[in-house]
């Protein structure tokens, strides 16, 4: 095909756009990761390297329009930890679209206030690992089935 047929294609301009987009996100995520929240910080000590219940969470995440805090994608859990700038009425808005397309996609979301991961840690922690374990039962009793096989 030729180069300008390309161009004067909607749908190659919508794709070329998208992809605009997804490399948009993708420097803002690596930029977030450089730049942590002190409840960020707290919270990634605890779920790094499987050390909750053995689950692997990724950071400043894209997927879709957003970029999200931590995501556990095999159990299909999000875990956003959110700052004073949530409260705002337009951030709000924005909030409350985020959770339902998030949720089209398979995934569940828990929320906690900034001041909640660093003064609250166990509980938030005890919130987290209780939203992994029904994954979890569910994964063990695949494996148990399959060996009865």
């Amino acid at each position: 095909m030729h180069n300008n047929a390309l161009l004067s294609n909607p749908l190659s301009r919508k794709r070329e756009r998208a992809g605009v987009r997804a490399d948009v996100r993708l420097q803002q995520a690596r930029a977030l990761r450089q730049s942590p929240t002190t409840a960020e910080q707290v919270q990634w000590r605890h779920l790094r390297n499987r050390q909750l219940a053995g689950a692997k969470f990724r950071r400043q995440h894209p997927l879709g329009p957003y970029i999200l805090d931590f995501v556990c994608l095999e159990h299909g859990l999000v875990v956003e930890v959110d700052g004073g700038q949530h409260a705002d009425l337009q951030a709000q808005a924005y909030d409350r679209q985020r959770p339902v397309w998030l949720r089209q996609q398979g995934l569940r979301v828990l929320r906690f206030w900034n001041h909640e991961v660093v003064q609250q840690t166990n509980e938030v922690l005890a919130h987290v690992l209780q939203a992994l374990t029904p994954a979890l039962s569910r994964t063990r009793e695949r494996e148990v089935n399959t060996e009865d096989e």
